[in-house]
């Protein structure tokens, strides 16, 4: 599917492959959906910071998006 750099914004991944916004609202990001929030916080927030914030375990989400068919790289 690609390669998702973890250390880019939730914004400019979500540019790149729309696909992940389904994704990521399933792991309990319910809010990426929000346009308001996609313009705002998510210009700015990383995956693993989102996940911080939410208390995700980041083997969790990189697990999902690997299933999904993405490699992923990166990180804080």
């Amino acid at each position: 599917m690609g390669i998702l750099d973890l250390n880019k914004t939730v914004y400019s991944l979500c540019e790149e492959y729309p696909q992940l916004v389904g994704i990521l609202q399933g792991l309990g990001f319910e809010s990426i959906g929000n346009p308001i929030m996609m313009k705002t916080a998510a210009r700015v927030m990383t995956i693993p910071k989102a996940a911080q914030m939410k208390g995700l375990p980041m083997v969790t989400i990189i697990t999902a998006l690997q299933e999904a068919g993405f490699v992923v790289e990166g990180g804080e």
